[in-house]
């Protein structure tokens, strides 16, 4: 670094000029690496060093700026060094004030949380720049409980305006916190809304995890938001941010290190003195406790030779229907070994079950949950597989007809196409035999996963698929060898099918597809990929794939991202599932217009897995568009 002799003045805007040159031309870490590490250590103590430093960055032309303020903000080791460096910038410059409070929190969203502590913090440290802070907040809640933004919004997008809500609350002192209380609580309240009418997990538990975390901040002294979700390591990193962290911590200013740690250890001492003598006063009340609560005086029973008793489950099906329907219901520890058994019952007494199918698959669609039995939800759902696939045409016939029927919760109707799915994959695939063969290529064993997580499964499915078509030159590994039998799936693939896809535009009193019941919806078409890839080599494919494609476009312009993958899904499964001359046969024109729609969703889709699905279709296509030029005419 240069230093002026004789106190001559200087302009340093031609530095400026330069610096800014060299990062709007994408050397911003070699320049600020070397730059803001020493421009650190000489605005620790200086205040002259200082004023250099906001002037160099202050001449810097505005169509350079940004990239100057983004090195600076993901250069610095923290927002107090980055005070330092920038000073109130972001006051004094209005393309700073945009790129600092606009671009970088609501246009962009790939910048790490380290970033966002830096740039929020930074705002946070000063009285003139707490005012921008503020109105920062506000936009980010707005952008968060905005329903079009939720629902157009990438699930990165979501998670990072999440963060910058998240370190911005961190930052809020009392009195802010009074002055926008009422506002904190409309915005919490539309926003929570939004997410938990998403139809994605991340979604739902990200609105859940700010609405808890505002509410924590508004009502410090009364009854907070508290909602049930699994805690996984995003939630933990975002309860984290809600804590701020004393930037001394982080970077060293003008107090110097031994001072900060000796005032951060003055604290711990009383509170070492204090425990002796919170915990003495206690000791005779433990004392007088012990005496009244002494039962040295009465005789245990012995119970050494007592045994459990142990219920008898019914024998028979129409015994387990009475158990579950009639008089005999009261009786807890028979109705509980009446669910244990069914299933082996139902399958062992093929016969005996086909004559009662329609009526046991009714009884379980409502069972409830009488006691607490121990995977109760998993038991009934085995059970009602094993009745629909020992009778699949009737059954299937019933439950279709209740999908759409009134007085049914959104949780049955959902728990109907659980049951479907699982029966189509019992039926459809054949079951092992004991030896093993060497071979080089293997089919894919579908294993379907519970909730919502069916757009994850059915890529998996996808990419097993492609790669059990790819030829590998090795000699493979052994495995069990697959039975040679009919397709069971084949003769009745259809009843699964077409009645689920027919009445999904008439909306009822209390279940519209079309309208807020979107989560059964993208249920829904994520079953009928899943039947119509479980469905390859059946008779009824070919129209099975034609009605896929109609209902598809009918679709494809839904505004739920959880949809549009379920839809993208059925794309895949109808050129994997359909045979390539059928497929030229009867849907060359609708195939071309879905090809022209896939690159739109390819290019301009905000959800990520709808961008990679839509990019795989179009490589399905192209393998397909290859195939029919190897054929010779």
């Amino acid at each position: 670094v240069c230093f002026i002799p004789g106190g001559s003045d200087c302009s340093i805007s031609f530095v400026s000029h330069v610096l800014g040159k060299v990062c709007v031309h994408g050397r911003q870490k070699e320049i600020l690496g070397v730059l803001v590490p020493h421009l650190t250590d000489l605005t620790k103590s200086d205040c002259v060093w200082q004023r250099i430093c906001w002037r160099l960055v202050e001449c810097v032309p505005d169509r350079w700026m940004e990239a100057v303020v983004l090195g600076f903000v993901q250069g610095a080791p923290g927002a107090d060094v980055l005070s330092r460096l920038l000073g109130n910038l972001v006051v004094k410059n209005k393309k700073a004030q945009f790129v600092v409070t606009q671009k970088m929190l609501l246009l962009q969203y790939g910048h790490t949380t380290a970033v966002l502590q830096n740039l929020l913090g930074y705002l946070s440290l000063d009285s003139l720049r707490r005012t921008l802070l503020l109105r920062v907040l506000q936009e980010l809640l707005e952008t968060w409980s905005s329903s079009s933004a939720v629902k157009h919004s990438p699930a990165e997008q979501q998670l990072y305006i999440s963060k910058a809500i998240l370190i911005c609350l961190s930052h809020l002192k009392e009195p802010e916190i009074e002055s926008c209380r009422q506002e904190l609580l409309t915005s919490m309240m539309e926003g929570v809304k939004c997410h938990l009418d998403s139809s994605l997990p991340q979604l739902r538990r990200l609105g859940m995890v700010v609405a808890e975390s505002i509410s924590l901040k508004i009502n410090t002294e009364g009854p907070v938001l508290k909602f049930e979700y699994e805690e996984d390591d995003e939630t933990r990193e975002l309860k984290s941010l809600l804590v701020q962290t004393p930037p001394l911590c982080v970077v060293p200013s003008f107090l110097d290190d031994e001072s900060e740690k000796a005032d951060a250890a003055l604290p711990l001492v009383p509170e070492s003195n204090e425990k002796p003598h919170t915990a003495a006063p206690m000791m005779p009340d433990e004392e007088l406790d012990a005496e009244l609560d002494s039962d040295d005086d009465l005789t245990p029973y012995d119970m050494s030779e007592d045994k459990e008793l142990k219920i008898k489950a019914p024998v028979y099906i129409r015994d387990c229907i009475e158990v579950l329907t009639g008089s005999r219901s009261e009786d807890v520890d028979k109705w509980e070994a009446t669910v244990k058994a069914l299933e082996g019952l139902v399958r062992k007494n093929p016969a005996a079950t086909r004559e009662v199918s329609v009526e046991l698959a009714k009884i379980l669609l409502h069972l409830e949950e009488k006691t607490c039995i121990e995977g109760f939800v998993e038991l009934r759902q085995r059970a009602q597989v094993a009745v629909l696939t020992i009778d699949p045409i009737p059954v299937a016939k019933y439950l279709t007809s209740q999908f759409y029927s009134l007085n049914y919760s959104l949780r049955q109707r959902m728990d109907i196409l659980d049951v479907l799915v699982l029966a189509a994959q019992e039926l459809s695939c054949p079951k092992f035999h004991g030896k093993t063969k060497h071979s080089g290529a293997q089919k894919p064993c579908i294993q379907l996963l519970r909730g919502s997580d069916s757009s994850k499964d059915w890529r998996r499915i996808v990419d097993e698929r492609i790669k059990s078509k790819t030829r590998r030159f090795d000699m493979g590994q052994s495995h069990v060898e697959l039975a040679s039998r009919p397709n069971e799936f084949n003769s009745v693939a259809g009843h699964f099918f077409f009645p689920l896809i027919q009445h999904f535009d008439r909306p009822l009193t209390t279940f519209d597809l079309l309208g807020e019941d979107h989560l059964v919806l993208g249920r829904l078409v994520h079953t009928l990929a899943i039947l119509m890839y479980l469905a390859v080599n059946t008779m009824a494919v070919a129209a099975m794939g034609k009605a896929l494609l109609e209902f598809v476009w009918a679709l494809r312009f839904h505004t739920d991202s959880y949809v549009r993958q379920g839809l993208l899904s059925c794309i895949s499964s109808l050129l994997l599932s359909v045979p390539t001359e059928r497929i030229l046969a009867d849907m060359t024109e609708e195939l071309l217009e879905t090809q022209s729609w896939l690159g739109d969703v390819m290019e301009k889709d905000p959800d990520g897995d709808c961008r990679r699905l839509a990019l795989q279709n179009l490589l399905l296509m192209e393998n397909l568009k290859k195939k029919l030029e190897a054929i010779p005419s």
